[in-house]
């Protein structure tokens, strides 16, 4: 059942400064900086709820939800992305 309210996110100034400055490194991955940039606006002062933030970046509510669960529960390895099932490849990439 979902929760009616979003978890909080609460940074201390290390995290903020670790989170922005992979947001701004030409090297990220523009998935995990858009949910760098997910995270960095949940914990703001004015604390938007998940539909606000889904408005502002256009993207559904639940993905929102999903990115602050996850980062509430494991930190910022919680925004990697998580293996896949299945066969490992045969050939390299």
């Amino acid at each position: 059942m979902p929760s009616p309210f979003a978890p909080p996110v609460v940074l201390s100034d290390e995290q903020r400064l670790t989170l922005e400055s992979l947001e701004r490194a030409h090297s990220t991955p523009q998935t995990l900086a858009f949910r760098i940039r997910l995270i960095l606006r949940a914990a703001l002062p004015d604390r938007p709820s998940n539909w606000q933030i889904g408005i502002e970046f256009r993207c559904d509510r639940q993905t929102v939800a999903r990115w602050r669960k996850r980062f509430v529960d494991h930190g910022l390895a919680g925004l990697q992305d998580a293996p896949r099932p299945g066969r490992p490849r045969h050939f390299s990439p």
